[in-house]
């Protein structure tokens, strides 16, 4: 394997246990950090106990907040921050950019214009930028990647010699790396399974049951299907590790900062509260919005992920939403 120099943008869990692997892989990994007391912790003892409380990092690991320090020489560029901020963090970094393969690990939708990141990435930065761009997604939750556990994900491009380029780049003894073209289907499995573990653990938090949250799973995985193919994704991706995979994984694993939030709300306590308590990021609560809007503007039927909109921001309650789901019209399983 190839030395490689990259630049890491976001110091959270998700960046930094990315980063960790980089760095073992023998790459120089140098983390942006906006919290100078994490960067100097990355760099002086190897541990982020903020968002990662007991991980020992890698020692080669770098971390700064100085982003044009990070961006010097960089020929990749992995974006780990938050989906709300990404487009705030490009402007800052363009100056810095010379002509890196850009890889994207944020899940999400962008409020306001609706957008996938490859397209806010590519506003940015310009059309050509996708000539060097991957997402990188699928069923991994940042604990266990620190604690070496067998994963499997997927690094989806446009270019073949690009998906190939950023498998190589992480693919290790315990991280796999397929390489998949449907860019489409893969970013809207990373971002709207979010929305469907919010509605598990709801599910959970009253008691639904099993049955419950696998029907929630199977007819999530349909609504997902359906609003990624309108946009042209293929369906066999939302079967496989960046939609059923990511989705099984979010809806079930404890670890799931989605499915615990859906949970708190489930068992009565108040949103803002709960989101008020905790240091992370949950992409879901503002997907849900995102993807909400959109799927009203282009007239896909999401009965789940209306159901979870109304309950975050319409203040519905999780029994009235169950009886409407309930009560709609009966239809086949499969319908366009």
């Amino acid at each position: 394997m190839k030395a490689r120099t990259v630049a890491v943008l976001g110091g959270g869990s998700w960046g930094t246990a990315l980063a960790d692997v980089l760095a073992r892989n023998g790459h120089q990994t140098c983390i942006w950090a906006r919290d100078p007391a994490t960067a100097d912790e990355i760099r002086g003892q190897s541990t982020n106990r903020k968002y990662l409380p007991g991980a020992q990092l890698a020692e080669s690991l770098d971390c700064t907040t100085d982003l044009g320090q990070t961006l010097e020489g960089a020929e990749f560029v992995l974006l780990a921050c938050p989906s709300h901020a990404l487009r705030g963090v490009l402007g800052l970094a363009e100056p810095h950019l010379a002509k890196p393969i850009v890889i994207s690990a944020a899940k999400g939708i962008e409020i306001g214009t609706d957008l996938r990141m490859s397209e806010v990435i590519a506003e940015v930065l310009g059309q050509e930028i996708l000539d060097r761009f991957a997402v990188f997604s699928g069923p991994s939750f940042a604990d266990e990647i620190l604690r070496r556990l067998p994963t499997a994900v997927v690094a989806a491009a446009a270019s073949k010699h690009t998906a190939v380029e950023v498998q190589d780049l992480f693919q290790n003894s315990y991280l796999r790396v397929y390489t998949q073209p449907d860019m489409i289907g893969v970013e809207f499995g990373g971002s709207l399974k979010n929305i469907i573990a919010l509605a598990a653990g709801i599910s959970d938090g009253i008691r639904l049951g099993s049955n419950a949250r696998a029907a929630l799973i199977t007819r999530g995985l349909a609504e997902i299907t359906r609003l990624a193919c309108r946009f042209g994704a293929e369906e066999t991706t939302l079967a496989g590790l960046a939609g059923l995979g990511d989705l099984v994984l979010t809806c079930t694993g404890d670890l799931s900062r989605n499915r615990t939030v859906g949970l708190a709300i489930g068992q009565g306590e108040a949103l803002e509260e709960i989101l008020a308590g905790m240091r992370h990021v949950v992409e879901g609560v503002r997907t849900a919005k995102a993807a909400h809007e959109l799927a009203v503007r282009h007239g896909v039927e999401m009965p789940l992920v209306e159901g979870v909109y109304s309950i975050l921001y319409e203040s519905v309650e999780p029994h009235e939403a169950l009886a409407r789901l309930m009560a709609r019209e009966p239809k086949p399983e499969r319908w366009s």
